[in-house]
């Protein structure tokens, strides 16, 4: 962990960045007050930005990209949310590129959609090597960010792109996946993980890729954080207390989260955290609150047809949310951790498990009938 604590320590240093608490009123006549002091931190928080840069757990570009017959992120698109000028003005430094598909497709299906899906990332990342860089792993992304670029990791991918089998997952870590949402499987529902779910989480750490745990069963959550060795994500989930949303965690779940070590990346959406900037910043001092510091991150969620926050319509937005934490008192280390260092974290470690568990552990050859039958 040396390297991540020495990102945390480079050029904008902590102490540069002690924020200024501006009191927000509670009440609506105190919101262009409120606005005013953003703009007024506007120039910290894109300083602290160019230091930490986001890490942002959860882009729906590659199905958006399916479907234009023409584009260039170089220069701007505008049929999509996502583009290298907008990324660049939000200071965005790594992407997780979704390769989730349409509710239905399953089997050799799904399988081949999720291939086709990896080919147009990889496609997409070569025809922009000014801007974009592929990484498969944590000094990857850091090296990416060093020269200048976006690094782009595929997934998360859906459990049906699996179709139930091991060698399926590692093929598809070959070319590249880096995380797998635990849902819509017969191994993975509503009563938690069945004997094959698990050997699946085994050989996810194994191999390096990450449990993605949004839209997940309460049960299927809870086994996974006992069964996994490498941390787990949340790559869309906010606070359901604060809004009812049932990819949302409970109270109880987010601090089993943080007692873990796990990551919950809050959603920009307005349907999972509100129509400002200010209930996002809500959910973010929950989430931080309950689970603590180390286990928060920001989750864009562009280009999957959600709606988004005023202000946050695009990747371009992250200054303001940003201003907005300072304003309530976020520090620069709890900042520099929501933005760049928790994600690296999970990254690291996963990476790390990965390493030692080839050396305790032969790839799996186990089936869902041998487990499940």
């Amino acid at each position: 962990m040396a390297d991540l604590q020495d990102e945390l320590h480079t050029t904008a240093e902590v102490g540069a960045f002690e924020p200024l608490v501006v009191e927000a009123g509670a009440g609506d006549g105190h919101a262009d007050e409120a606005d005013a002091a953003g703009a007024d931190l506007l120039p910290r928080a894109h300083a602290l930005l160019a230091a930490h840069p986001v890490a942002d757990g959860y882009s729906g570009l590659p199905w958006a990209l399916r479907h234009l017959s023409w584009y260039d992120l170089e220069i701007g698109e505008s049929a999509v949310d996502t583009d290298l000028p907008r990324l660049r003005e939000g200071h965005v430094g790594a992407l997780f590129w979704s390769l989730h598909l349409p509710e239905g497709l399953v089997g050799e299906r799904a399988v081949g959609a999720t291939l086709e899906q990896l080919d147009l990332v990889r496609t997409v990342v070569e025809a922009h090597p000014e801007g974009l860089r592929m990484a498969h792993s944590a000094a990857q992304v850091t090296d990416a960010r060093n020269c200048g670029r976006v690094a782009v990791l595929p997934g998360p991918a859906g459990a049906a792109a699996l179709d139930d089998s091991l060698g399926i997952l590692r093929s598809l870590r070959a070319l590249g996946l880096r995380v797998l949402t635990l849902s819509g499987a017969s191994w993975a529902g509503v009563n938690g993980l069945t004997r094959f779910g698990e050997e699946v989480v085994r050989e996810m750490n194994r191999v390096g890729v990450v449990a993605d745990l949004s839209g997940a069963s309460d049960a299927t959550l809870r086994r996974a954080l006992t069964i996994s060795k490498a941390p787990v994500l949340c790559t869309r989930s906010a606070a359901r207390a604060l809004r009812p949303h049932p990819a949302n965690l409970p109270d109880d779940l987010l601090a089993e989260l943080g007692a873990a070590k796990g990551l919950c990346l809050v959603p920009l959406t307005a349907e999972q955290t509100g129509p400002s900037v200010r209930d996002v910043a809500d959910h973010l001092d929950h989430v931080r609150d309950l689970a603590g510091p180390e286990c928060v991150g920001l989750s864009g969620t562009y280009d999957s047809g959600a709606a988004h926050p005023r202000g946050l319509a695009d990747a371009s937005g992250y200054p303001r949310l940003v201003a907005e934490l300072l304003g309530r008192g976020w520090s620069a280390a709890d900042l520099a951790l929501l933005t760049w260092g928790n994600v690296q974290r999970v990254l690291r470690t996963a990476d790390f498990t990965a390493r030692a568990a080839q050396v305790r552990r032969e790839p799996s050859t186990a089936s869902i009938a041998e487990l499940d039958g």
